[in-house]
């Protein structure tokens, strides 16, 4: 994979080396121009108000096809921690819930507030073989936020499967370059403003067809019946059948944005981006070891370094955008970047 030019041609022109990815995403210009539309027409007063549920329907199907699951299996939200919180709440009293140390916080506090939940916490490496027939839940990131660590997926699904336990994978950090079965596990969720180019304020959550009958659709509103205008008065009469019970009120703005962002991921390819971004981020790794220093060893397209952490404001006054994470110097490579942006960091790290 030749990885020296960026991918989306003119959809994107960074006016600096933005290898931060994982904080939040560069918006590609068709998503602007969408967003800049919509915000137009109601300052205009357009006839149809805010926004249109058919661009909505439109970004939930295409997020479907990414995510390799059918539209009945897509809920739309405003962020992950509001789906995992809905998830925690549906869980019985006294139930076990297994996560990686040093997880994400929304990952994790959704459930540690419940305060009548048994949360353990072990090494991510030792995820897989710490699941046991008394865990009901194991819950974790594919990409770890802090380091770019990923899990192993086969191992954790099998020994989920082995004891009974139903899964929960926030993908934030990794739909968007990493393919991922989402019907391969109970709940997947997907914060939309980093690696799938959304505006914040979009963000996804899937959910099996067995795992929906003991989901509680707590924030259940108007938006999540079956016929979509018939609830706007009175109690829901039918919730929808299909994910879509568990619906937010969609941020039109976000939503008319995150359509034409997910539309250029899928004309693009998942399998090429990661191709792309794993590229990139091994040579960022090999020229970091060439220099004396010792990233965390992944084949993830997002690469932790320990120790750097404190060099991030020196790369930002150089025009070199990171993040510094739990002592961690962070680089994040997404299909905007190149061989270029790789080399030019090293370049600073070395000065």
């Amino acid at each position: 994979m030749d990885a020296n030019e960026p991918l989306g041609g003119a959809e994107f022109a960074p006016k600096q080396t933005y290898l931060n990815t994982s904080a939040c995403a560069l918006l590609p210009r068709r998503t602007i121009e969408a967003v800049t539309l919509l915000a137009e027409e109601t300052a205009d007063g357009r006839p149809a108000g805010a926004g249109d549920f058919e661009i909505v329907a439109e970004a939930r199907a295409t997020f479907a096809r990414l995510m390799s699951v059918h539209p009945d299996r897509v809920a739309v939200g405003s962020s992950v921690s509001v789906h995992i919180g809905m998830i925690a709440q549906s869980m019985p009293a006294g139930a076990e819930i297994l996560f990686p140390e040093g997880d994400f916080s929304s990952v994790i506090t959704p459930f540690t507030v419940r305060g009548d939940l048994k949360t353990r916490f072990v090494p991510l490496e030792r995820l897989a073989e710490s699941i046991g027939p008394e865990t009901h839940l194991v819950a974790f990131s594919a990409v770890q936020s802090a380091d770019g660590r990923t899990a192993d997926f086969a191992a954790v699904r099998a020994a989920a499967a082995a004891h009974g336990t139903r899964t929960l994978v926030d993908a934030t950090q990794s739909a968007g370059w990493l393919p991922l079965r989402a019907g391969e596990w109970d709940y997947t969720v997907a914060g939309g403003y980093k690696f799938l180019l959304c505006p914040r304020g979009a963000s996804f959550l899937t959910v099996t067809e067995e795992a929906q009958d003991t989901l509680v659709p707590i924030h259940a509103g108007w938006v999540t019946g079956e016929e979509l205008w018939t609830n706007s008065y009175g109690p829901v009469r039918e919730l929808a059948r299909s994910a879509r019970r568990f619906d937010e009120p969609p941020a039109f703005l976000s939503y008319h944005g995150a359509a034409r962002s997910l539309a250029l991921l899928e004309e693009i390819g998942i399998e090429r981006i990661e191709a792309h971004n794993k590229a990139l981020a091994a040579r960022f790794r090999a020229g970091l070891v060439g220099l004396g220093h010792a990233p965390v060893p992944d084949v993830s397209g997002v690469v932790g370094v320990p120790g750097l952490g404190d060099r991030q404001a020196a790369l930002r006054e150089a025009g070199v955008l990171m993040s510094a994470r739990a002592g961690f110097l962070r680089a994040s490579f997404h299909l905007y970047n190149s061989a270029t942006d790789v080399d030019r960091a090293l370049e600073v790290l070395a000065g």
